[in-house]
């Protein structure tokens, strides 16, 4: 399947807080998802992400929430 630029970066994003979360580098995870939960919405609105795909990134995204919610100095929302 071929995937966008927009997917590419994505998946890099979440790659890296994947990479971040396995060697218990929170403060890089945190960011790392923050920055994952942005760059998804900004390229759905922007159009560069289908529905589909929108929707099982914020479910991946959601995920990782839900495993990083006991990290203590920060908080999340889900978006």
């Amino acid at each position: 399947m071929f995937k966008s630029k927009a997917q590419k970066q994505i998946e890099l994003q979440i790659n890296d807080l994947k990479m971040y979360l396995e060697n218990n580098y929170k403060d890089l995870a945190i960011e790392a998802r923050k920055e994952a939960v942005q760059m998804v919405d900004d390229y759905y609105k922007m159009g560069k992400i289908k529905e589909k795909s929108y929707l099982g990134y914020k479910k991946t995204l959601g995920e990782y929430t839900e495993l990083m919610k006991d990290y203590n100095h920060q908080r999340f929302y889900r978006s």
